[in-house]
């Protein structure tokens, strides 16, 4: 099992967009059908980072089809112009 763990930190007054974002990455989940699960949140403690996703993936191979895949590029896409820093660690269990 291969779990994928991004972290973003975001422009401040974008909250809007923010959530447009995290709520077009949690509909991935039931669109791609590489995702073996998929957690989205907003941390509530610091502010070093504002989000989270960890996901899962059978192999590296799912992994490369889910970053690849035209629906993942397009929600990804949404977030490059409000985030400030990104943070990802992929491993295998």
């Amino acid at each position: 099992m291969i779990k994928h763990i991004v972290m973003w930190k975001f422009k401040e007054n974008t909250e809007k967009e923010m959530n447009e974002f995290l709520d077009g990455l949690k509909a991935l989940e039931n669109q791609i059908d590489v995702i073996k699960s998929m957690q989205v949140g907003k941390n509530i403690d610091n502010d070093e980072y504002d989000a989270i996703l960890i996901s899962e993936f059978e192999s590296l191979e799912d992994l490369q089809k889910y970053k690849t895949d035209p629906r993942h590029v397009r929600v990804s896409n949404m977030c490059k112009e409000i985030r400030t820093k990104r943070t990802a660690f992929d491993f295998e269990e």
